[in-house]
């Protein structure tokens, strides 16, 4: 086996063969750190090219075949990866510490019962993910082979010798390799682990899940070039006090990246949420002002979450302004609206404003809902079943959003009539004076 020297950016993994003192990736000053590159058995599995073998074809030429896919046993999962994953892929998922990553990946090497699945731990030991398995699930788990280790070459030769049907590999932040100076954890470890496991998956055709840790920005530890040699990138997010996880594709080179899961997260794992609703609208027997409707998209896919707002006189000389859910900078903007436009008087009051079901909420549509939920909460008057779709302007008026159609229809579809949108209103005060006429 041959080893090579070679220089790589800690910063972005620039790799260069000889040492430099300003990176020409990103500018910074010594952060090439010296490595020793080892070349990979597995470069004996494949077929030598000459350069009198390589040539051009033409696009007709070329045989295409659609890409077999293994389904996860989540519909959910299958829908974000675009039908299941594809053999030979790597894909990079994602996440906060403790989000449910492995046991979202754990529960699906249990799904698969076709062929061995190898999970290989780097941070928990063999009987502590049995004893995880064993509540997750009591299927027959004789498919699942299990291995604690954090020796990179060591885990690519077990994959070699097994070859197995799927490779989970928690986490890639603890591999490590003796080829390489750093710890586990640095970029020219994390390189070269995802480098090598992409190139067994290549040659082998075996599908390869790789864990990712994520850092206080929300960016994927490591260097960047990490989420540009996967096939797929995951993200899991969600709060942690909260059962509620969403997960989201960013990248996917044999699908698209509209589609997004939604999961519940508890004692029993984690379950599949087909009606989004169920989670996010809070059943009432009697309407209660401060609470409406808005339809958000996640992705291409449309559910009604209720928003909630509680309106309170204030001895304080500068009213409290409290957002839960959603951007609090974005709410202060709507009460200014609310205020100038609408001429409520708010100026006095505390206001807070939360999404049921511990959603965050980024969807311009859900603006007028928001608007209207002070309303109701400051008027007195109940607005719940009440639906509100609009992007509300800094002039009061009312504009139509992406895929209003979809939106309605949704609505619809749950029994809600009551549907406040751009194309029935043109401005937030009409909308008031309407709800202030019946009321």
């Amino acid at each position: 086996m041959k080893s090579q020297i070679s220089f790589v950016c800690q910063e972005c993994g620039y790799d260069s063969p000889q040492w430099l003192g300003k990176c020409p990736e990103c500018g910074n000053w010594n952060t090439l750190r010296e490595i020793k590159v080892q070349t990979s058995n597995l470069k004996s599995q494949t077929t030598s090219l000459t350069p009198e073998k390589i040539e051009p074809k033409k696009l007709s030429e070329i045989k295409f075949e659609s890409k077999e896919r293994m389904t996860t046993g989540f519909s959910e999962m299958d829908s974000v990866l675009g039908g299941g994953i594809v053999r030979g892929s790597v894909t990079l998922l994602a996440g906060d510490p403790g989000i449910g990553k492995s046991t979202l990946l754990l529960q699906l090497a249990l799904n698969i019962t076709k062929g061995p699945v190898l999970y290989i731990s780097g941070e928990e030991s063999e009987q502590q993910i049995k004893m995880r398995a064993q509540r997750l699930s009591k299927k027959d788990t004789k498919n699942l082979l299990l291995i604690s280790l954090r020796n990179t070459d060591a885990a690519l030769q077990v994959i070699e010798n097994l070859t197995p049907n799927l490779v989970v590999v928690d986490s890639i932040q603890t591999m490590e390799s003796e080829n390489l100076t750093g710890l586990s954890g640095s970029i020219g470890q994390v390189r070269y682990a995802t480098g090598e496991l992409i190139k067994i998956a290549k040659v082998l055709n075996i599908p390869v899940i790789i864990v990712g840790h994520v850092t206080k920005e929300g960016m994927v530890a490591g260097p960047m070039v990490l989420s540009h040699m996967v096939d797929t990138l995951l993200f899991l997010e969600g709060e942690k006090f909260t059962g509620i996880r969403i997960l989201r594709c960013l990248k996917n080179r044999f699908g698209s990246i509209d589609e997004v899961g939604v999961f519940n997260m508890d004692s029993g794992g984690m379950s599949e949420v087909k009606n989004p609703e169920s989670l996010f609208i809070e059943k009432k027997k009697t309407d209660t002002p401060g609470s409406i409707l808005v339809v958000t998209l996640e992705g291409t896919r449309a559910f009604l979450v209720e928003i909630q707002a509680l309106v309170v006189y204030s001895k304080l000389p500068m009213p409290r302004r409290v957002a839960s859910g959603v951007d609090g900078r974005r709410l202060e903007l709507l009460l200014a609206v609310l205020q100038k436009h609408a001429r409520i008087a708010i100026e006095n009051s505390d206001v807070y404003v939360n999404v049921a079901g511990g959603l965050k909420l980024s969807d311009p549509a859900a603006d007028l809902g928001i608007a209207l939920a002070v309303f109701s909460s400051f008027k007195n008057i109940p607005l719940a079943r009440s639906v509100a779709i609009a992007e509300v302007g800094l002039l009061g008026e009312l504009r139509l959003v992406s895929s209003f159609e979809k939106r309605v229809k949704e609505a619809k579809k749950l029994g809600f009539k009551d549907i406040i949108g751009a194309d029935k209103f043109k401005t937030l005060n009409q909308v008031i004076d309407s709800f202030n006429k019946n009321g």
